[in-house]
């Protein structure tokens, strides 16, 4: 049933009016079927609340051209049959779910006064193919879940009047290949653009921060260069992204925190982490079997579970900035040599080594900490040689 606002019932009666916007003004606003016949009532000003939300036969509107409609409802046009939308320039606020499960909508173009891509504002817009934003685009915020499900978007252009992208707003875009982030942008919400089919994204230097999940599981993902700005990539950020071969750091990098799981399961096969990092979380590059070569910045004081497990390489540096190793950091099987910097103390966790095979640490000749000798037992591993010459 549809929602009432703003005191009137928005179901209607059904007059026999041509849908025509004629060229000269129009002072009010209303909603046609496939075969011209207006459905619900005819509104002057602002789009209520569920105005024809749920009326299943409305494919167009035609909206006063007086600049009187500043703004559209929630749920204003929900579960409807609208084919395309075009949003005046009057309108600066455009309400949550407004044309959500709307599955028959092709194209959107948002006007240039609008502020906010409200949440859930597209929700289920099965058909979306494309969504256009105008080049003097006013918005600045695009809600959680705006576009959540979009399945047919293939490409999206986010205006550099944008400065955040909200939690889940491209999930389950499974025809997202090209995602271009504007040059304001300083947060990308949690599993924003989770599960689509972005093949490389560049994270412009305005972003700040990477959500958890951002882009976890994007399975066609295959390069992604972290701008300048970047100070934390959350948790999962590109876990489960298959075919990622590439993460580019620039050479000014702020990143001083990597979450856990952030690379896990890619198919990156060398990786630079940069001296501005601090921490390394659990499990960041697990199960990342082609990983054979990694380079580590100068500032890392923490390493975490897991952190390099189960990954191809066969020799590792530790910086002497570190003062943390978690258990299972270096649990891969490929691991045959560690230059190590750092005192045994450092080795917080167990088991930080693999448990079989030879292990060679190559310690500082100065560190007191470690004793030179063959067939020793450290972190697990029994088989443990250790040599002085660094």
């Amino acid at each position: 049933m549809a929602r009432y606002g703003y005191g009137m019932s928005v179901s209607g009666t059904r007059r026999s009016v041509v849908a025509s916007s004629g060229g000269g003004l129009i002072t009010t606003s209303k909603a046609f079927n496939s075969s011209g016949v207006q459905v619900g009532d005819t509104i002057t000003g602002d789009i209520p609340v569920s105005w024809v939300e749920g009326e299943s036969n409305v494919t167009s509107v035609i909206f006063a051209n007086d600049n009187s409609v500043t703004s559209i409802g929630n749920y204003a046009f929900a579960d409807t049959a609208l084919t395309s939308i075009t949003i005046p320039n009057s309108v600066t606020s455009l309400g949550n779910y407004a044309f959500q499960n709307c599955t028959s909508l092709a194209t959107s173009t948002i006007g240039n006064s609008v502020t906010t891509i409200s949440d859930y504002s597209f929700r289920n817009c099965t058909s979306l193919t494309s969504v256009t934003f105008t080049a003097t685009s006013s918005v600045t915020s695009i809600g959680s879940y705006a576009f959540y499900q979009c399945s047919a978007l293939t490409s999206v252009t986010i205006p550099n009047s944008v400065t955040s992208i909200g939690n889940y707003a491209f999930r389950e875009c499974t025809s997202l290949a090209t995602a271009t982030i504007g040059n304001s942008v300083t947060s990308i919400g949690n599993y924003a653009f989770r599960g689509t089919a972005l093949t490389s994204i560049s994270i412009p230097n305005s972003v700040l921060t990477i959500g958890s999940g951002a882009f976890r599981d994007s399975d066609s993902l295959t390069t992604a260069t972290i701008g300048t700005g970047v100070t934390s990539i959350g948790s999962y950020a590109f876990y489960g992204c298959n075919a990622l071969s590439s993460v580019t750091f620039t050479p000014t990098s702020s990143v001083t925190s990597i979450g856990s799981y952030a690379f896990a399961y890619t198919s990156l096969t060398s990786i630079t982490i940069p001296n501005s990092v601090l921490t390394i979380g659990d499990y960041v590059f697990k199960e990342s079997g082609n990983l054979s070569t990694i380079t580590m910045g100068t500032s890392v004081t923490s390493i975490g579970e897991g952190a390099f497990a189960s990954i191809n390489i066969s020799s590792i540096t530790i910086p002497n900035s570190v003062t943390s190793i978690g258990s299972y950091a270096f649990n891969s099987a490929s691991l045959d040599i560690i230059f190590c910097y750092v005192a045994q103390s450092a080795f917080t966790g167990s088991n930080a080594l693999p448990t079989e095979g030879d292990i060679t640490i190559r310690a500082r000749s100065t560190d007191s900490s470690w004793t030179a000798g063959t067939g020793l037992t450290f972190q697990g591993n029994t088989n443990v040689t250790v040599i002085k010459n660094l």
